[in-house]
């Protein structure tokens, strides 16, 4: 079996292999620009991996791997316009380096090349796999907008927040795996528990990825620190904080999201400060804890003996910086 290290080495090969050098440059420059800044790659690498538990020939799986990256890419290019957002993996956002116009065409030509490699599977099983692709696609859509409907709303809970994020991050890590056992020709059984497996892996990695925009640090996590906060995003760190607030503390956080003119790095430290007192951030480790526990629950389920599924889980523990 593969490395994540190898299969990472490939799926960057793929990606740099794209046929990139069409006319108008300006249309694809950006497209290079934002596949060669990189990234973990989850998304492929999950791809590849699922299917390398059940066949050895990864050549097959990299042209869907590398539609999955390239899609990926896609939907961060229209979200970082939608966000407003200034910086992606510690580089300018393709809409800073060029405009907005430029990212939304580049991003929308992305998705049309996404198709055309998923469109490069093996033909008995290409039906099935651009149907999961498109049902996956629309949902992430779905997902967008219920994070876009919760900008004006301060009645979230914690139910919807977690069906958002499911739609608009985890069913594409789902995708991914399913698609690569579904190729590999792997068990119906077996594609479906791996498809759960990517929901939970995607809600917990989403659900860090919250608490690293509060406690991380801007080298290794690529973006501003506190960017979420000094949008109001309803992420579960705030929800949690407004649900698990007293009367003072919560005036005093809807007093910040509700303020149009201050200090930024002032707001952030105190609505960090705000969410300690509360004590959000062990609320949301011990939440990704249960998300991570039932992923590996489905995981023994697979009919794999242990050793196939031993790399995979390995990679697991590595994105959620987890040991056991």
């Amino acid at each position: 079996m593969y490395s994540s290290e190898e299969i990472l080495a490939m799926v960057n090969q793929g990606l740099a292999d794209l046929r990139l050098e069409r006319q108008p440059f300006g249309l694809y420059k950006p497209i290079r620009y934002v596949l060669s800044i990189g990234g973990k790659r989850l998304r492929p690498v999950l791809l590849m991996m699922s299917y390398n538990m059940y066949s050895d020939d990864l050549q097959k799986a990299l042209p869907t791997a590398v539609a999955i990256e390239t899609y990926h890419n896609y939907t961060l290019l229209h979200d970082d316009v939608m966000d407003r957002a200034e910086v992606r993996r510690g580089k300018p956002c393709v809409h800073k380096v060029w405009n907005e116009n430029t990212a939304i065409l580049s991003g929308d030509s992305m998705l049309v090349m996404a198709y055309e490699l998923i469109a490069q599977c093996q033909a008995d099983c290409l039906r099935q796999v651009l149907d999961l692709f498109t049902t996956t696609a629309l949902e992430i859509g779905e997902g967008q907008q219920y994070d876009v409907d919760f900008e004006n709303r301060m009645d979230v809970s914690v139910e919807e927040y977690i069906e958002m994020i499911r739609l608009k991050t985890s069913v594409l890590l789902a995708c991914a795996m399913k698609m690569g056992a579904m190729q590999a020709g792997a068990p119906k059984g077996d594609c479906e528990l791996l498809y759960r497996i990517g929901e939970k892996v995607g809600l917990a990695f989403q659900l860090q990825d919250d608490m690293l925009d509060v406690y991380g640090d801007f080298q290794t996590f690529g973006k501003r620190i506190g960017g979420d906060i000094l949008c109001n995003k309803k992420t579960y760190m705030l929800i949690k904080a407004l649900e698990g607030a007293d009367e003072q503390q919560r005036r005093e956080l809807e007093s910040w999201i509700e303020t149009k003119q201050y200090d930024e790095d002032e707001k952030i430290a105190a609505v960090t400060n705000l969410y300690n007192q509360v004590g959000v951030r062990s609320v949301c480790q011990q939440l990704i804890g249960e998300y991570f526990d039932e992923a590996r629950e489905l995981l023994d389920k697979v009919s794999l003996p242990a050793e196939r599924k031993t790399l995979l889980w390995q990679y697991v523990l590595g994105l959620l910086g987890r040991n056991s």
